[in-house]
C-alpha cells in the first residue's frame, strides 16, 4: 500500500486527523457547554457558535486535503450566517435583559406568545 502525503500535510506537517481531532474537540466542548449549563442564554450562543467553528475546521481541513475549494467557500457561507446568527442573537437577548432585567433560560421559557 502507498502512503500518500497530501500537498497541505507536506506543506505543514500536519495530518488530516489531527484537523479532524482537534474539530472533535471543539464540537465536544460546544455539545458539553450546551447540556451542563442551560441557564445562561449568552452561553449557550456561544457553544452553538463552538460547534459551527469545528464544523468549519472539518470543512476546510477535508477542502485542502482533497484541493477543492468548495469545503472552503462553504465554509465562508457558514461564517456568515453564523455571524447573523449571532448578531441577531445578541440583540435579542440585549433587547430581552432591557425589558425583563434577566437572561436566565428559565424566565425566558415562560414567555407568552
Amino acid at each position: 500500500m502507498l502512503n500518500t502525503i497530501s500537498p497541505v500535510e507536506a506543506a505543514t506537517g500536519i495530518a488530516l486527523q489531527q484537523y479532524l481531532t482537534v474539530a472533535a474537540i471543539l464540537f465536544t466542548l460546544g455539545a458539553f457547554g450546551i447540556f451542563l449549563n442551560r441557564k445562561n442564554v449568552i452561553i449557550i450562543l456561544m457553544s452553538v457558535e463552538l460547534m459551527l467553528l469545528a464544523v468549519n475546521v472539518n470543512l476546510v481541513a477535508f477542502s485542502a486535503y482533497l484541493n477543492d475549494l468548495t469545503g472552503q467557500i462553504f465554509a465562508l457561507m457558514v461564517l456568515t450566517v453564523a455571524a447573523a446568527e449571532a448578531a441577531i442573537g445578541l440583540a435579542i437577548i440585549v433587547i430581552y435583559h432591557r425589558n425583563r432585567g434577566s437572561i436566565a433560560v428559565d424566565d425566558i421559557n415562560s414567555m407568552k406568545g
